[in-house]
């Protein structure tokens, strides 16, 4: 049946009004004021935010780490996106070396197969390049429309790749039209400093941050920045944490590098301390990057705000605190990294930024949806309401007041990272491709009716035009 939504009003990232949305086959067929409504399902906004659903860039679910594996699969893992507002999710699919990535990518596509309850697409990583690799890459792109490639720059003797490795998947990238991912630490040195800290007995959560500080953050991020400079290509920086890395993006953006940069809401409302909690709960909040000193959040919020930093992602990576986390006690570099923020992302980012007059409303929509979307090769279909796109919209109560914990959460962990705080704004219904996932704050989808997407080279112009626009 048709559905209308009415009384609401649209917020896009450029725009803010009053209109009914027609749904129709899966698309927003018509936007207009008073469209009739005879014969049509008939959903009342009234109150309520017209949001884009939600774009997460950034999830493992389901991903091997350390002898365990992540708590949340593409089951439990997508409805709780869902009820958080968002309705379509990257995945990082992991490769191993000399294997052909077709292999991974075949992994992950049974991994996520009849489970996924929202549309999802996948990243690949590069941990080598080689001719092998570099003659299977256009096939990816074409045949499976994975447009992203992500290079790890620490976990060193597990994940992390030489500067040859991340130059050549530059120049790579350059040539394919595909966006280059980051995660810019500098494993080397943080390789030397945890072995010493172990070696002095400092076996606690917080010398997992105390190991990795944010100067080798912001070091890596600027190398990486430079190479994207020299192969005159595009990278991107998942979960910046810094100032340092802030100042490093925002130097590339100003001599015209096309350079981005992601953050993620932990980073944003969390701070270092939080790993100094007795009776080893700083293990919760273990994650790579790791947590920072507080002066650092409103760096992040600045250049959320200013446009140096475009997108927010949830990092979801979950691993229960009993029998997962604690397999780190006495020895931090054994504590599973990772943490669950899939269901928090959209309403932290609301209830922190836009409640608090950090960012605007438009800038939310931005933030959270749409500059992702055209980042990853998913927009218009993503990342905005428009006749045309398709109908992904959360019906958002920008009033409702509520705690956030463990015991309300849809997530499979066993701890909220944010548990008891308090926040403002909470998504009512949610619906992708024009079906309701989420209805009245219930889960009313099915299993495996998420779709896989393939998604759009990366268009270097129009996102060059974008950044321009931000700025000014």
């Amino acid at each position: 049946m048709k559905k209308i939504i009415k009384n609401g009003t649209i917020v896009t990232a450029s725009d803010t009004y009053v209109a009914d949305v027609l749904v129709e086959d899966g698309k927003v067929a018509a936007i207009g004021r008073d469209l009739p409504s005879e014969g049509l399902e008939v959903i009342d906004a009234g109150g309520c935010y017209l949001f884009p659903g939600g774009v997460d860039p950034h999830t493992h679910l389901e991903m091997p780490f350390g002898g365990t594996v992540s708590r949340d699969d593409f089951e439990t893992g997508t409805i709780a996106a869902a009820f958080g507002g968002t309705t379509t999710v990257i995945d990082f699919c992991l490769t191993d070396k000399g294997v052909p990535l077709k292999n991974s990518i075949e992994t992950w596509h049974k991994k996520s197969e009849d489970k996924a309850v929202i549309d999802y697409s996948f990243h690949l990583m590069i941990g080598e390049i080689n001719e092998d690799v570099l003659q299977e890459i256009p096939q990816v792109i074409e045949e499976e429309g994975i447009t992203s490639f992500k290079v790890f720059m620490a976990y060193k003797n597990v994940l992390q790749a030489d500067d040859e490795t991340l130059y050549k998947t530059l120049v790579m990238a350059k040539e394919q039209g595909a966006l280059v991912m980051v995660h810019a630490e500098n494993g080397d040195v943080i390789d030397f400093l945890t072995k010493k800290a172990l070696d002095e007995g400092k076996t606690d959560p917080i010398y997992h941050a105390l190991t990795r500080p944010p100067e080798l953050e912001g070091e890596a991020t600027g190398r990486a920045c430079l190479m994207a400079g020299l192969a005159d290509s595009q990278l991107y920086v998942v979960h910046v944490t810094c100032r340092e890395a802030v100042e490093k993006i925002a130097e590339a953006r100003s001599k015209g590098y096309n350079v981005y940069g992601e953050t993620c809401p932990q980073y944003l409302v969390l701070d270092q301390s939080d790993m100094e909690r007795p009776d080893f709960e700083g293990a919760k909040y273990v994650w790579s990057p790791p947590l920072r000193e507080k002066q650092h959040q409103e760096h992040l919020w600045n250049a959320l705000k200013n446009g140096q930093l475009q997108a927010l992602g949830s990092d979801q990576c979950s691993f229960d605190f009993v029998g997962q986390k604690d397999l780190g006690k006495g020895d931090f570099t054994k504590i599973p990294n990772g943490g669950p923020f899939i269901e928090d992302r959209f309403t932290v980012l609301f209830s922190e930024g836009v409640k608090k007059g950090r960012i605007t409303l438009n800038q939310f929509v931005d933030i959270i949806s749409t500059r992702s979307a055209k980042l990853f090769g998913l927009f218009p279909e993503k990342g905005t309401i428009a006749v045309g796109s398709d109908a992904d919209i959360v019906i958002f109560d920008p009033a409702a007041e509520r705690t956030i914990s463990v015991q309300t959460h849809h997530m499979a962990v066993d701890y909220n990272a944010f548990e008891g705080m308090k926040v403002t704004g909470e998504p009512v219904s949610v619906l992708s491709r024009g079906e309701f996932v989420i209805k009245d704050k219930q889960f009313v989808g099915e299993l495996g009716k998420g779709k896989y997407v393939k998604r759009k080279r990366f268009n270097a112009a129009e996102n060059k035009q974008m950044a321009a626009l931000s700025k000014s």
